[in-house]
């Protein structure tokens, strides 16, 4: 076995059972499963590891997973499925708005978790460049382009646009936004420069600005990239 090609996935479940059952169904030659119970297992083999993709649940025995996310998002963009043990509608909107990248509610088949872990698996592996209708985003290089024009986009522009890209169709929070974007230690961000970027985005990006069809306004919420 190549284990230098191998994918690494935390899953963070304290069910042993359920742990021991989703690690048969995806561990694999090319997929390697680590299984942690608490949020601080996870944090600690964090500090020392590099995944490819990350499962938790959201009620952990020393807290909620949703806090793991946020601190995860502060620094990551390692694909994230989160687990939920009911139809918690405020559980999933959160997490989809704190950044995760997909759910999955308990019960639920291990044939779709098998599926959901390869669809985020492919995303990944596009090493950050990403195609969407007649534009060509390329996060690790910093470029960009519109009909095989290149536009410039400033490190906060990108910082923006790569979170909607990540997570396009979803709706993320403007204070969710703030928070990741602007990440170098000020106390306070004057929320209108979230407003500011946003319309510098859309000047760069959209054929009509005032009416965009991508970089989409959700009142009293926040931002989403839709999806065509």
């Amino acid at each position: 076995m190549n284990q230098t090609m191998s994918k690494q996935i935390l899953l963070v479940e304290d069910d042993t059972a359920l742990g021991q059952g989703i690690r048969l169904a995806l561990q694999s030659e090319t997929q390697q499963i680590v299984i942690c119970k608490t949020i601080k297992a996870a944090r600690d083999i964090l500090m020392d590891t590099q995944f490819d993709l990350l499962i938790f649940d959201i009620n952990l025995p020393d807290g909620s997973g949703l806090d793991l996310l946020t601190e995860l998002r502060r620094r990551s963009a390692v694909p994230i499925i989160l687990l939920t043990a009911n139809d918690m509608e405020m559980d999933i909107v959160t997490g989809l708005e704190l950044g995760a990248d997909d759910y999955i509610t308990k019960p639920f088949s291990l044939a779709v978790l098998r599926a959901r872990v390869n669809t985020q698996l492919r995303r990944a592996a596009s090493n950050g460049s990403v195609v969407l209708d007649a534009f060509c985003f390329d996060f690790e290089r910093m470029e960009f382009t519109k009909q095989g024009q290149p536009v410039e986009l400033s490190k906060t522009e990108q910082k923006l646009l790569h979170i909607l890209v990540d997570n396009r169709g979803n709706t993320v929070s403007r204070a969710t936004l703030v928070d990741r974007i602007w990440t170098d230690g000020a106390e306070y961000v004057d929320e209108n420069a979230l407003s500011v970027t946003m319309k510098r985005l859309r000047d760069k990006l959209e054929d009509n600005p005032s009416k965009p069809a991508y970089l989409k306004t959700v009142y009293g919420i926040g931002y989403t990239w839709e999806v065509k």
